[in-house]
């Protein structure tokens, strides 16, 4: 059990990373964006919690995603479970801990959705305007 938590944890790690990986790759593209936000008022640190809420829903999506997957995958494959290896699996609601290592992970979501919120926070308005070849 403790290998498979480990093994968990990196699979985490991994797809947070790949998270923060894909809103840095669009942010290059997103400058002017932010550049227009920053221009009609918007301060840096609204910026900031913009890109940190974006990451913290898409973890919040994956997760929410992932259990509902979960749950019907389980619902369907239960009865050849059971006919094919004569194990019955109990389909209960998530514990406590379940629950709390699901707001954990949202919760690493919208931390690991700030490198990409504070490198756009330092993007100067004039460098986000500039033309780009």
């Amino acid at each position: 059990e403790t290998a498979l938590s480990v093994i968990s944890a990196l699979v985490v790690a991994t797809a947070l990373l790949g998270m923060v990986t894909m809103i840095l790759s669009t942010l290059s593209e997103r400058r002017r964006e932010m550049a227009i936000l920053r221009s009609v008022g918007a301060r840096p640190g609204t910026i900031l919690g913009l890109l940190a809420t974006e990451a913290g829903l898409l973890t919040l999506a994956g997760v929410g995603l992932g259990v509902v997957l979960l749950y019907a995958a389980l619902a369907l494959l239960r009865p050849w479970v059971d006919a094919s290896y004569g194990l019955n699996i109990d389909i209960d609601a998530p514990t406590q801990r379940e629950w709390l290592m699901l707001a954990a992970i949202v919760g690493a979501g919208f931390i690991a959705g700030l490198l990409p919120a504070i490198r756009a926070y330092r993007l100067s308005l004039a460098d986000g305007m500039t033309v780009r070849t």
